[in-house]
């Protein structure tokens, strides 16, 4: 699933080139999304100028000019890529967007865990799949202060609550793997066990990482491709995700992978206690 990073190199990708762009026409092919496509989707975008484009945990947010919001999430292996007018259609591009550009947007989803709506801008705070988000970890108030109570009080283990999109939007089994490599933690220890000072190292570290992939446009190990569909360069610099039975960077010891929940998670078993 494309996680932060990725998401926020495809809204800066979207952000750049429809800004200032009309929507003309809409083309739903597939509407059996995770949320079926509304019928009225296509008439609610059509006509609309795009304003800015945003990110809000992994939903992408386009404003709209007349008081709407356009909420995408590329789920397991969605992306939102520009073709020109008239390319052939491939397997799984489920929507069409016509461009006042003359490009195409298209919403490309082989598994279809994805979703596109429109809210009224006034229901977009509220509406429950944002509404129920935590803090997203590059915004200034994720500190020790916010993290550790969080953590502290809880006994399951510190990657299933990281991961638990109510208490921090956006991470994801990839990063979550490689920040607790880069703090020496192992991802089974329980949230208990966290002390203050591990809590605000986390709270430098959550960050710090974030902000390097996203400077190297995310990690492509698998489907996910940037609104110009090229691949993202940070899975070159990953430490342990995927790399069973790898020697760590740092110790040489092979990298262990458990199961943890229904995740694959990756770890070296020297240098995280």
């Amino acid at each position: 699933m494309p996680e932060l990073p990725e998401v926020e190199t495809v809204c800066r990708t979207l952000n750049e080139r429809l800004r200032g762009v009309r929507i003309l026409e809409v083309r739903v092919i597939e509407a059996r999304l995770r949320r079926p496509v509304a019928a009225d989707f296509g008439s609610r975008l059509e006509g609309r100028t795009v304003e800015a484009v945003s990110r809000r945990g992994k939903y992408i947010l386009a404003t709209l000019d007349g008081g709407s919001t356009w909420v995408s999430h590329l789920g397991m292996s969605g992306k939102l890529v520009f073709r020109p007018r008239g390319a052939s259609l491939e397997k799984h591009d489920h929507i069409i967007f016509g461009l006042s550009d003359g490009g195409e947007l298209r919403y490309h989803d082989p598994r279809r865990f994805g979703m596109c709506v429109v809210l009224p801008d006034r229901e977009v705070a509220a509406w429950p799949p944002l509404a129920s988000l935590g803090i997203d970890p590059l915004d200034p108030r994720f500190t020790a202060a916010y993290l550790y109570p969080l953590l502290h009080r809880s006994r399951r283990s510190i990657r299933d609550l990281l991961l638990d999109q109510r208490i921090v939007c956006g991470l994801g089994n990839i990063y979550i793997n490689e920040v607790l490599h880069r703090t020496g933690v192992r991802p089974t220890r329980r949230g208990h066990r966290v002390s203050r000072a591990l809590a605000e190292e986390l709270a430098r570290a959550i960050p710090a990482l974030l902000r390097e992939a996203i400077r190297w446009r995310g990690s492509s190990v698998s489907d996910y491709r940037d609104g110009n569909d090229h691949r993202g360069g940070f899975q070159w610099r990953l430490q342990v995700y995927d790399r069973k039975g790898a020697p760590c960077a740092t110790c040489a010891t092979p990298i262990k992978r458990i199961g943890l929940g229904n995740r694959g998670v990756f770890y070296c078993p020297t240098c995280q206690r």
